[in-house]
């Protein structure tokens, strides 16, 4: 078989550059397939659905991967088998955006197990691949017999210099103060995730008005694709037909529609809630099955569970719509009753409980060293971060029983979601890594949100000095044919499960952090959109109070004992004798104080932080690097202890420098033999004459500082006369080991010990 001749087309971004969508040449045997082409970065995806679904499949069985080829960016994988493994959080976050935007869009009734593969294959490193990812997949269902309702696609709105743009480059993107990845079909926007510093929800409207126009031009480009493909791809595979029995569905709802109704304006709790609509659809089963028979509800079972829970949802929507008044009795925009505690854990670095109605998060704040960043290691960036947050979600939250996996997608995506809102609070200079734990005790709904709460509460009882306190609070939505709606604040689980809209809003007094949010109806207007988002920050606003109710700012101090962490620049001529031969001095410093110690280096020298358990240690490092790096100056007076004698004067050791005292600087008179006049280890004070700024040789005197035998002073002008003179000098190693040696061990020593700058000593991070 000859070589694949593909059929492409393209668009250009609103800034004129080009993105190339091409089929037909790879992955011909995929159902459908597409290389997305921009700049010198170019995405591969393929689309496979089964051709049946497997008897008795209850949900749709879809997945999303992401993933980056480590070639793609001339890379090999830095872990032990030097493959691409598992997927790392950030490519999952990405294939979470596509499932959100994608799964919504397959038809209700269609089950066949459904795989989307998307793989990063060539990097431009300013390009970034995550704003084509749900374009690739749209684009290779648009090449398909697969069924879907819609094409979408998916563009990052970034404002850059008050202007609005769409997919920046990676280095322009650093100055954005608004990042948002949108999601959209031809008509509506479905779903929205990002952050912004501090945007209004006016701001926020007008990006997703710009990302929706950008958006457009991306599915014309598909149909005009899927147009060259022809008829394999215009015509999609026939849906699989849904038994229905009129009679059965009638008859479900007569007998379960009045104590659904009756439950639904009973403003009753979760758990009687649950166990209620068990009992009423148990008894309707039951009733069902002596009226039609056992034989009939065998074939005929499944379609009764499905028109029970259309029944339920129809009725809790429109006692919503119709009486105002949701589940547990609240109004549409009324916040479920907060409580709040910090320092609930006294021997965590900070600690706090937030509980919003029977959602609960408590979580914990650790502060690290910089040995404790996370190593962030993808195919196009590799690099430390100093801020953590991981969310946990245990099974006991909801009441169940399920085996512990360690964290699955909804919990990376929900972490995330809390990470970036509240890091954009952070301080902009804070010497410690930070790590906050939420654990999710109790869940109905929000639990994300209640993790920002709670992790802001957490930052200030542990005395880290955020910019404001910050909030977060899931909106909901619901709507009918009748064009009636209603904006839900504070949702529950079970509305964000029968409701049309998740959208969950983070922020400040000032404004929103933090968004991501799912639309599951079409046609949501952005009006309605502008609605909520108001409405949320009345929610949001009403958090805050409740919160700083509990605690109003961060604690001046930290914790008794939270760990202590110093930063501080030294001259970069001083790295390497802070560091000595092999990491020689930096490692005994460590081991003599208990502290941890790191230099990084700068184009403006050294920065050194210190990490001590306590006080007492971090003072004891800090003194003897002071000590190390201590400039001397001239005309000053020191205290020092003698170190040596010689025939030709003393040898002074002050402030981690030696220096000598010439014989003719101890006394006013002639000292004949200096052991007669001093002794080694006796305390001294003494003068500094002159420091030779080639060598760094002092010259000592005893005698300026001591009075003459008329009771005089010595004169400033007599001192520099004797300094001019000569009678002074000192060690080759007044800065740490002459001018070969101040660096520690010469040039390639001064990083400690084969190139380890932290003052490992030839190996590992040596902090």
């Amino acid at each position: 078989m000859g070589k694949q001749i593909p059929l492409s087309t393209s668009f250009n971004l609103p800034d004129g550059r080009e993105v190339v969508l091409e089929t037909g040449k790879l992955a011909t045997q995929a159902d459908g397939s597409v290389l997305v082409r921009m700049g010198e970065t170019m995405l591969l995806c393929t689309v496979v659905s089964a051709k049946t679904a497997k008897e008795g499949q209850p949900f749709f069985p879809l997945s999303v991967d992401y993933q980056e080829k480590f070639a793609a960016a001339g890379r090999i994988p830095g872990n032990f088998f030097r493959r691409e493994g598992k997927l790392s959080d950030y490519e999952v976050l990405v294939s979470r955006l596509v499932d959100r935007a994608l799964r919504p869009l397959f038809p209700d009734g269609y089950m066949n197990e459904t795989q989307v593969i998307i793989n990063l294959v060539s990097a431009d490193k300013d390009v970034m691949p995550d704003a084509l990812a749900g374009l690739a997949c749209s684009a290779a269902l648009a090449t398909s017999d697969i069924p879907v309702e819609g094409l979408f696609s998916e563009v990052r709105v970034a404002r850059i210099d008050g202007k609005f743009v769409i997919n920046p480059g990676r280095a322009a993107l650093e100055t954005a103060d608004m990042d948002f990845i949108v999601a959209a079909t031809k008509h509506d926007i479905t779903m929205v995730e990002g952050e912004a510093d501090e945007c209004s929800e006016t701001d926020l409207v007008a990006a997703l008005k710009v990302a929706h126009e950008a958006i457009k031009d991306q599915i014309a480009a598909q149909e005009r694709l899927a147009e060259m493909v022809g008829e394999s791809a215009l015509v999609k595979r026939p849906l699989p037909e849904i038994p229905e029995n009129e009679e059965l569905k009638a008859r479900i709802e007569a007998l379960v529609s009045d104590d659904i109704y009756a439950l639904a304006r009973s403003a009753s709790d979760k758990t009687t809630r649950k166990n209620r609509i068990e009992e009423i659809k148990e008894a309707a089963m039951e009733k069902v099955t002596e009226e039609f028979g056992e034989e009939f509800m065998e074939e005929w079972g499944a379609a009764a569970n499905r028109y029970f829970d259309k029944c339920k949802k129809h009725v809790i929507r429109d006692v919503v719509l119709s009486d105002g008044k949701r589940l547990d009795g609240r109004k549409s925009d009324e916040v479920r009753p907060i409580w709040s505690e910090v320092n609930f854990l006294p021997s965590a670095h900070g600690s706090a409980v937030f509980n919003r109605g029977e959602t609960q998060s408590l979580t914990s704040l650790t502060l690290g060293t910089k040995q404790d960043q996370i190593l962030i290691d993808n195919a196009l960036k590799s690099y430390d971060d100093d801020f953590i947050l991981h969310y946990s979600f245990p099974p006991f939250s909801v009441g169940e029983v399920k085996p512990m996996r360690g964290p699955g997608r909804r919990e990376i995506g929900h972490a995330n979601l809390a990470g970036r809102s509240i890091r954009k609070v952070m301080p902009e200079s804070f010497p410690y890594t930070v790590r906050l734990v939420s654990d999710i005790l109790e869940s109905n709904g929000s639990s994300s949100m209640a993790t920002v709460c709670a992790g802001s509460l957490a930052l200030m009882d542990g005395g880290v000095p955020i910019k404001s306190a910050i909030a977060g609070i899931a909106m909901g939505a619901i709507a009918d044919d009748k064009g009636r709606i209603a904006i839900l604040s504070d949702i529950l689980g079970d509305e964000d499960a029968l409701g049309d809209m998740d959208f969950k809003v983070t922020g400040t007094d000032n404004g929103i952090t933090g968004t991501q949010m799912d639309i599951k109806i079409d046609g949501m207007p952005y009006e309605l959109l502008e609605k909520a988002l108001m409405q949320a920050r009345e929610g949001r606003l009403h958090i805050l109070s409740r919160m700083n109710d509990t605690i109003n700012a961060a604690n001046e101090e930290l914790k008794p004992h939270a760990p202590r962490v110093v930063e501080f620049r030294i001259d970069r001529d001083y790295i390497g004798a802070v560091i000595g031969p092999g990491g020689k001095i930096i490692q005994e410093m460590q081991r003599n104080t208990g502290t941890t110690i790191s230099i990084d280096e700068d184009e403006k020298g050294g920065i050194v932080a210190i990490y001590g358990p306590d006080k007492a240690s971090l003072d004891a490092a800090y003194g003897k690097i002071q000590d190390i790096v201590f400039t001397p100056d001239v005309g000053a007076i020191y205290d020092g202890v003698v170190e040596e004698l010689a025939e030709y004067g003393a040898f002074i050791k002050f402030k981690g420098k030696t220096g000598l005292m010439h014989v003719s600087e101890i006394d006013h008179h002639r000292v004949e033999n200096v052991g007669d006049v001093l002794k080694v280890g006796d305390p001294i004070q003494f003068k500094i004459l002159d420091v030779d700024p080639r060598t760094g040789k002092m010259k000592l005197s005893r005698r300026a500082i001591t009075p003459k035998a008329d009771g005089t002073m010595p004169t400033d002008e007599e001192n520099a006369a004797r300094a001019q003179r000569g009678g002074g000098g000192g060690r080759d190693n007044g800065r740490g080991g002459g001018r070969d040696d101040r660096r520690g061990g010469g040039r390639d020593d001064r990083r400690g010990g084969g190139g380890d700058r932290r003052g490992g000593g030839g190996g590992g991070r040596g902090r």
